[in-house]
C-alpha cells in the first residue's frame, strides 16, 4: 500500500514541497490541509493585488484543479487542532481525524500585531479599520475600506510594510508609514541604505516616511480616528495597516507536544527532533537557530525535504541558506546578501554614495571573498555580485568594478556563464534549467514561458533576464507574444479589434466590455478602456468612477502630501486683468499654499484639499486647465505678429483657436501643443506633440511627435499649409488619428517613429486610406461632446468623491504626578 502523507498548510510551502515530491516520482496517498478556502497563491504577489496592478487570479499558483488532476485530497478551510504523535493521527477542528505515515507541518506564519491599546476590540477582532497584511482575504478587506476613506497609516517599514503603504496609495489620497527603527528595512540594510530609501520613497512616490516612531496607541471609539506615538505626536488617519513582522505558527505543534521555541525545531533533514515521521518546513520551521522570512530559503528546504522522502536522495542535508536577495520595494530597486555592517578589523569596506539620485552602494569583502552587499537604487551589477556571494567567485583587484562597469565584470552575467541550476526567479524558485528545459519542450514565447515556470510573475526584476535566457535557449527562434499587441492588458485584443467589437455591440461602458468580451478586469485595462470608450462614443459614455484614476475622478492633479493641484484654462497664456485678480483672491481666501506659472503658460494653485475643490471651482468660475488627464492639455504660443518685431504669423490668435476647439480631448496619452510666430521657435513649437511654425509668405510648418521632457526628440514635419484653416482641420484630424491607432500610454513622440512619418503624412494630409472625412467627423463629435467638468461640482458622481479629510485631532497633555 501506499503511505499515506499528510500536509498541514497549503500555502507557498506546503504546496511547493508536494510539487517535488511529484516532480520526483514520490508515490504518497496525499492528503492536504488548509486554513484558507482557496488553493494556493503567491503572498509576495498580494501587494500587487493591492496595488491594482495584478488581478487576484493571476496570483494563484495552482488552482483547485490542480490537487485533483494529482490525486491530492485538500481540505480548505479546515484548521488541523492538534496532532497525535503515538496514534499517528491529526484532528481537524470539525472533529474529524486522518491517519498519516509521513507528516509534514507546512503552517507558515501569521502577521504579528503588537499589543498597541486601541487594536483590538475584546472578542470582536481587529478594531473598524485595522488590517493586518497576511492574506487574500486580508487584501481585499483593505481595498474594500480604503476606497471609502482618505488617510492611511501603515505601521512597520520593513519590507511588507512598503509594499503596503505604495498599495494603498492607489485607493486613498494620503499615506503615512510609521517605523519603530531609525531607518527602514533594519533587517536586511544599514543605516545610509534605509535613510537613501526612506528620501525616495518620500520625494518620488510621496508617502511621509516617520522613523523612530513607536506607536503607543490607536485613537478612536467606534472606528479609528489616527495614531499617538510615544513622543506625544498624533497622526489622524482613518485606516491603519500593521506589518510590524511575522511569527511562526507553531502554537498548534507546541499543542501537540512537539519541541518549539521561536518555531519548529528540526534538523538537516527538516525532520522535527526527536521525531521519525514528522517534518516541518517554511517559515514555521526553525533550523539551527534561523527561521526564515524570505522564500528562497523555502525553495532549498522544500527540495531537500522531497529527496529524502521520496529516495531519490535519503542522506539529502539542508545546511542553511545565503539570505541574498533583489527585490523592487514600493518601486525601488533594493539588493541586500550577507552582511550589512562590517564586523571584522580587517574587512574591506566599499561605500558609494548618490543621495539625490536615491543611490548608495556597499560592499563587504573579507579575505578575498564577498560577504556581504547592499544596493539601492542602482542595482546593475547585482547579477556578478550574487554570484560571487554565493559561488565565492574570484573578486576583481579593481576593487571598484565590484559597483560599476569598468571594464571588469559585465552587470549583465552572460547567460551561457550562469550554472543550470543557478536561481533566476527568487519569489518562485526558478532556475536557469527549468527555464531552458520549458523552451526546449516547445514553449518559445517569453510570457508562455513565464506562465508555465512562474518565473518572473513574483515582484517582476527578473524579467529582463528570463527574457534573454529565453532567446538564447530557443537559438533566436522565440515567437511573437499575442499579448504584446494588447490594446490593455486584461482584453486579448489588439486595438483595431477591439474597436471593431466595442462598435459592433455598442458597448459603451467599462463594465459592459468586460462582460462581453471576457477578460481581466485589471486597474491598468479599466483605466484605458475608459479613455478609448471616452473617445469612441463622446456624450454617450457612460461613465463609471472605479474605472479612473484619483485624478480623473476627482478633475485635479494629486500631489504628494496628498491635497490637489487646480490650474484654470488659460487659452494660448492669454489672460485678463480680471482673470488675475479673481485668481488672487480665490488663493487668498483659501489660503493656497503656492502659486506657481507652470511650463504650459498657465496658473498653477497647489495645495487644495479635496473636500475644498467644488468651492475652488466655484470662485474661479473658469473652465478647467486639464492639468490632470491624458487628454489635450494646454497650447503655449508666443506674442507673435501683433507685437514682435520678428513675428511673422498671429501665433496668439491661432494658439487660441486650437485650444478653444480640442479642449479636454481624451487621447491615449497627454497631448501638448505649441503655435510660435516665426522660426525662432520661443513658444518650442518643434518639440511638441503638435507643434506649429508660422513662417514667411503666410504659410504655416506644422510638427508632430516631438518631446521636452524625459524624452527629447524634435518633432517631424507634418506638411506645409497656408491658412490657419487647414492648420486647424489638419491638427484635428492627426489628433483623431493618433486617438485611434496608438497604444494605451503611447505618447506622439512614440507613435510617430512606430508608425512612420511617410504614413502618418500620407493617410492625414494625402487621404490615403480615405478615411479623412471620417477622421473629421470623429473629431466633429467628440468636440461637440465636450463638457467641463468643473462645471458638474453640485452634482458628485459619489457620495465620496470629495469627501471631507479627517481634521488634525489634537490631544491634551495630562501632566503625570509622582
Amino acid at each position: 500500500m501506499r503511505q499515506r502523507l499528510v500536509v498541514i498548510g497549503n500555502g507557498m510551502a506546503g504546496a511547493r514541497t508536494v510539487e517535488e515530491i511529484l516532480a520526483r516520482g514520490g508515490d504518497f496517498e496525499i492528503t492536504m490541509f488548509g486554513d484558507e478556502p482557496y488553493g494556493n497563491y503567491n503572498r509576495i504577489m498580494l501587494s500587487n493585488v493591492l496595488a491594482g496592478v495584478e488581478d487576484e487570479s493571476g496570483i494563484f499558483l495552482n488552482d483547485l484543479s490542480w490537487y485533483a488532476d494529482n490525486g491530492i485530497t485538500l481540505h480548505a478551510g479546515t484548521r488541523i487542532e492538534r496532532i497525535d504523535r503515538f496514534a499517528k493521527r491529526v484532528y481537524a477542528e470539525d472533529g474529524t481525524e486522518t491517519p498519516y505515515d509521513k507528516l509534514i507541518i507546512a503552517t507558515g506564519s501569521r502577521a504579528f500585531v503588537p499589543p498597541i491599546p486601541g487594536a483590538h476590540r475584546p472578542g470582536r477582532g481587529y478594531h473598524q479599520g485595522v488590517f493586518a497584511f497576511r492574506t487574500l482575504d486580508d487584501t481585499r478587506a483593505m481595498i474594500r475600506y480604503a476606497k471609502e476613506h482618505e488617510r492611511a497609516v501603515v505601521i512597520g517599514g520593513g519590507l511588507l510594510g512598503l509594499e503596503a503603504a505604495r498599495g494603498l496609495q492607489n485607493h486613498l489620497p494620503h499615506v503615512t508609514l510609521v517605523h519603530a527603527m531609525g531607518h527602514l528595512m533594519n533587517t536586511q540594510l544599514n543605516f545610509a541604505a534605509g535613510d537613501t530609501l526612506r528620501k525616495t520613497i518620500e520625494e518620488k512616490l510621496g508617502i511621509e516616511v516617520v522613523v523612530d516612531g513607536m506607536t503607543t496607541e490607536i485613537l478612536g471609539k467606534h472606528a479609528v480616528t489616527g495614531v499617538k506615538l510615544a513622543d506625544g505626536r498624533v497622526i489622524p488617519c482613518d485606516v491603519i495597516v500593521v506589518a510590524a513582522g511575522i511569527r511562526a505558527n507553531s502554537e498548534m505543534a507546541a499543542a501537540s507536544d512537539l519541541p518549539v521555541e521561536r518555531g519548529i525545531l528540526v534538523d538537516d533533514q527538516m525532520r522535527v527532533q526527536d521525531e521519525d515521521d514528522i517534518y516541518a518546513v517554511g517559515e514555521c520551521a526553525q533550523h539551527r537557530g534561523e527561521v526564515y522570512g524570505l522564500v528562497a530559503p523555502l525553495w532549498d528546504q522544500a527540495k531537500v525535504l522531497a529527496d529524502h522522502l521520496t529516495g531519490v536522495n535519503p542522506l539529502a542535508e539542508y545546511h542553511g541558506s545565503q539570505v541574498a536577495t533583489k527585490l523592487k520595494v514600493a518601486g525601488v530597486d533594493v539588493a541586500a546578501m550577507g552582511l550589512k555592517e562590517p564586523e571584522h578589523p580587517d574587512d574591506e569596506v566599499l561605500t558609494f554614495a548618490e543621495p539625490k539620485k536615491g543611490i548608495y552602494k556597499n560592499v563587504i569583502i573579507r579575505d578575498g571573498r564577498l560577504v556581504g552587499a547592499t544596493l539601492v537604487g542602482d542595482v546593475k551589477k547585482v547579477a556578478f555580485l550574487m554570484q560571487a556571494f554565493d559561488r565565492g567567485l574570484a573578486l576583481p583587484e579593481e576593487r571598484a568594478e565590484l559597483m560599476f562597469d569598468l571594464g571588469g565584470p559585465a552587470g549583465e552575467v552572460k547567460v551561457e556563464d550562469m550554472a543550470d541550476d543557478e536561481q533566476v526567479c527568487n519569489c518562485n524558485g526558478v532556475s536557469k534549467g527549468t527555464i531552458c528545459s520549458t523552451v526546449q519542450s516547445g514553449c518559445k514565447t517569453v510570457s508562455g514561458v513565464m506562465d508555465k515556470t512562474r518565473a518572473g510573475k513574483g515582484c517582476g526584476t527578473c524579467k529582463s533576464v528570463v527574457q534573454r535566457i529565453v532567446e538564447w535557449a530557443a537559438g533566436g527562434e522565440v515567437e511573437e507574444d499575442p499579448a504584446a499587441s494588447y490594446y490593455v492588458p486584461g482584453i486579448p485584443m489588439p486595438k483595431p479589434e477591439l474597436m471593431n467589437a466595442i462598435r459592433l455591440h455598442e458597448l459603451k461602458s467599462v463594465s459592459s466590455v468586460f462582460a462581453k468580451l471576457g477578460g481581466d478586469e485589471d486597474a491598468k485595462s479599466k483605466m484605458g478602456l475608459a479613455s478609448l470608450l471616452k473617445m469612441m462614443w463622446g456624450g454617450e459614455y457612460v461613465d463609471e468612477r472605479d474605472a479612473r484614476f484619483i485624478n480623473d475622478r476627482v478633475h485635479a492633479n494629486i500631489q504628494r502630501d496628498g491635497t490637489f493641484s487646480v490650474v484654470p484654462q488659460m487659452k494660448g497664456g492669454v489672460t485678463t486683468p480680471a482673470q488675475l485678480k479673481r485668481i488672487a483672491e480665490v488663493a487668498e481666501k483659501h489660503e493656497v499654499p503656492m502659486v506657481k506659472l507652470t511650463g504650459g503658460q498657465r496658473i498653477d494653485l497647489l495645495g487644495i484639499p479635496k473636500e475644498k475643490l467644488p468651492e475652488v471651482w466655484a470662485d474661479l468660475d473658469m473652465p478647467s486647465g486639464y492639468a490632470y488627464g491624458k487628454s489635450f492639455r494646454t497650447v503655449k504660443t508666443c506674442v507673435g505678429s501683433d507685437f514682435c518685431r520678428f513675428g511673422v504669423g498671429d501665433s496668439t490668435a491661432l494658439g487660441i483657436a486650437l485650444e478653444e476647439r480640442y479642449q479636454g480631448i481624451e487621447g491615449p496619452g497627454k497631448m501638448k501643443l505649441a503655435v510660435t510666430g516665426c522660426p525662432r521657435n520661443c513658444a518650442e513649437a518643434y518639440v511638441k506633440d503638435l507643434g506649429v511654425v508660422a513662417i514667411d509668405g503666410g504659410k504655416w510648418e506644422i510638427y508632430v511627435g516631438g518631446a521636452a521632457g524625459a524624452h527629447i526628440r524634435k518633432g517631424d514635419l507634418l506638411t506645409t499649409v497656408s491658412s490657419p484653416e487647414e492648420v486647424i482641420v489638419l491638427t484635428g484630424r492627426f489628433l483623431q488619428y493618433y486617438r485611434e491607432n496608438a497604444n494605451w500610454l503611447e505618447r506622439t513622440y512614440a507613435f510617430v517613429p512606430r508608425v512612420g512619418i511617410d504614413k502618418v503624412r500620407a493617410v492625414v494630409v494625402d487621404d490615403s486610406e480615405g478615411i479623412a472625412a471620417d477622421l473629421d467627423a470623429a473629431m466633429e463629435a467628440s468636440v461637440g461632446a465636450y463638457r467641463d467638468p468643473w462645471k458638474d461640482r453640485d452634482e458628485p458622481a459619489t457620495p465620496g468623491q470629495f469627501r471631507t479629510s479627517l481634521p488634525l485631532i489634537v490631544l491634551p497633555q495630562v501632566p503625570v504626578r509622582a
